[in-house]
């Protein structure tokens, strides 16, 4: 099918040139301004949202128009599309990394400090020798090809390099979702409009430092090679070529085979998402080969059955009880408690952004059966992680990511719901080059303007939660430096820089983790109960204590203990002569227990 986008632009590109060129390098001016004008010392309730300088969304704003305007006129050439989108992918996930001198995100450290353990270690280790963290060695994928890299680069640590990853991975996600798209359609129009709004409804932070990003990547680049190699009558290559075979049709399946064993040794969570995915293509009748998805069930069962099995049968009793708890695997997710003004908005800021690309994408294939028809996988593909609401609360993150499985199908009939009906070419032909009506421009602008701004309270609303001041990394620092082997690190709760630093040789205790009834003994009486929780560490060990402001701010905004709860306990621990000062600054404060003390029986009412 071919329509009005695929026709030749009415005059000779270069000579109107001019002003998509102005607004694309006038919006990126603005950003460029606005990020060295964006002071993030003093993060409040709404994270980066509420210390962004105002060019910054005068820039977001004239990029998204110059897009759609020039996306939608007469100016069409090829080079303009891209050219946007990276636009938008660099103000929309490089900022952060522009503007914070830190990388962001407590868990993107944590996976710094298993790329250094590969480091250290020089190899992968079980769990008797790093406990509950030998988890990553049974999914080393990602951190061993992390690891390579920081050799590569001869850096110090993935920790200079991490603040970037969001934009990379973001990046990588561009070619499996065009040739995803272009699978189905002809009409650019369609596939950019799809691309722009995958990556300002792509909110849910998986992007960063992570094996969750790459794997996400692989897993379109596998969906994307089935489609296309594997359709039965939808993809135009397909229809062109038939479907290859012999030495052509095996080197497609090598590099399936590649690339789910590069999925199923690096995450948990995707490998499973991508046999749902296959098997409802396949037993949906949409791909005639059924070599990608027995290939994929039998490496991912093997697997299991061998590198992982350690965790899985330690997990499986947990997951097992989880199996139908529809509600409550939901509920870990949304129902989390944000507490004040800013959490609480840019949560729900969220969510209706994530709402309303969901209900757009189920307008577009009401309104479009032809689109319906001929990318009903894609469809099909939007809907298929809906059961894994059923499977598992996956720590609390499965519906954040079931959205994110979701988008790229629902993106792209979301992008239809923009776009008037598809016209055939011998149509245009009858009819003529009539302009769209007014509406068809104006509203859409307006619908794609306000998704491209709600994305920066839904992404960068809780900064105040992930970002950590370099004074806050230089003290956590001094304190694993100095720490002796077996030495104990105690926090309220691992929302810090470093948190998991040489965890091969320092353990580390959150007391958030604890029962509610142990954490109302240690608000009762801080310093005392927090002395025999450390008791136990042998010489030469050290046991410490942390208090940084990034646990301070996740323990608020999540409504675990607010600020007057924090502050007593930090000044119980500072006032007893149990424990010593050893290193503090702008940031928070650090504190050892003091040797050969005695610490208190706790009182009858805390036995």
């Amino acid at each position: 099918m071919t329509d009005l986008s695929d026709l030749p632009p009415a005059r000779p590109w270069r000579s109107s040139a001019l002003w998509p060129a102005a607004a694309l390098l006038a919006s990126l001016a603005l950003w460029g301004y606005a990020v060295t004008h964006t002071d993030v010392s003093g993060l409040g309730d709404f994270g980066l949202v509420g210390a962004l300088h105002p060019a910054f969304w005068a820039g977001l704003a004239l990029l998204t128009a110059g897009f759609w305007l020039t996306l939608r006129g007469p100016y069409r050439h090829p080079a303009w599309a891209p050219a946007y989108v990276v636009g938008l992918l660099v103000m929309e996930r490089a900022t952060q990394a522009v503007v914070y001198p830190t990388p962001l995100y407590a868990w993107a450290w944590k996976h710094d400090a298993v790329v250094d353990h590969l480091l250290t270690a020089g190899r992968l280790q079980s769990a008797d020798v790093v406990g509950d963290m030998a988890v990553y060695d049974q999914w080393p994928g990602f951190f061993a090809a992390q690891a390579a890299l920081v050799k590569l680069l001869g850096v110090d640590s993935a920790a200079q390099f991490m603040a970037w990853w969001p934009l990379v991975s973001s990046l990588m996600l561009l070619l499996p979702l065009l040739l995803m798209y272009r699978t189905f359609t002809e009409d650019r129009r369609l596939v950019w409009s799809a691309v722009w709004i995958f990556s300002v409804a792509n909110w849910v932070g998986q992007d960063y430092f992570s094996p969750q990003s790459v794997a996400f990547a692989l897993h379109l680049g596998i969906l994307a090679v089935v489609l296309r190699r594997y359709a039965g009558g939808t993809s135009a290559a397909t229809r062109t070529s038939g479907k290859d075979g012999g030495p052509r049709q095996a080197v497609w399946t090598v590099l399936l085979t590649l690339l789910v064993v590069a999925v199923v040794i690096s995450h948990q969570l995707t490998p499973g998402m991508l046999v749902v995915s296959l098997a409802v293509l396949f037993f949906a009748r949409h791909y005639r080969d059924k070599v990608p998805l027995i290939t994929t069930a039998v490496i991912f069962l093997a697997w299991c059955l061998t590198a992982a099995l350690p965790f899985l049968s330690a997990a499986l009793p947990d997951m097992l009880r989880s199996i139908g708890d529809i509600g409550g695997n939901v509920a870990t997710g949304y129902g989390a408690t944000p507490t004040g003004t800013g959490a609480v908005t840019t949560s729900w800021v969220a969510r209706l952004l994530s709402a309303s690309v969901l209900l757009l994408a189920a307008v577009g294939a009401l309104r479009q059966p032809v689109l319906r028809h001929r990318a009903l996988p894609l469809l099909l593909l939007a809907l298929a992680p809906l059961p894994m609401f059923a499977a598992s609360s996956y720590g609390s993150e499965m519906i954040f990511r079931v959205l994110m499985f979701m988008l790229p199908g629902a993106a792209f009939f979301a992008a239809a719901a923009l776009l008037p009906r598809a016209r055939t070419l011998t149509a245009v032909e009858a009819q003529g080059t009539r302009p769209e009506p007014r509406r068809f421009v104006w509203l859409p602008l307006l619908a794609l303007l306000a998704g491209t701004l709600a994305f920066v309270p839904s992404y960068s609303g809780k900064d105040r939660i992930s970002y950590f001041p370099p004074a806050e990394v230089d003290l956590v620092r001094q304190v694993i430096d100095k720490a002796p082997d077996g030495s104990l690190v105690v926090a309220a709760d691992r929302n810090y820089p470093l948190a998991f630093a040489d965890y091969w040789r320092v353990d580390h205790y959150w007391f958030l983790d604890d029962a509610r009834e142990h954490v109302d003994r240690i608000v009762r009486e801080p310093a005392a109960t927090l002395a025999r929780d450390m008791a136990s560490v042998e010489a030469p060990g050290r046991a410490y204590v942390l208090f940084t402001r990034g646990q301070f701010a996740d323990s608020e905004m999540n409504g675990l203990l607010d600020k007057g709860q924090l502050d007593r306990i930090e000044r119980s621990v500072a006032a007893s002569p149990l424990f010593e000062r050893v290193a503090g600054n702008s940031a928070g404060s650090a504190y050892v227990l003091r040797s050969g003390t005695e610490t208190p029986e706790p009182k009858e009412a805390d036995r």
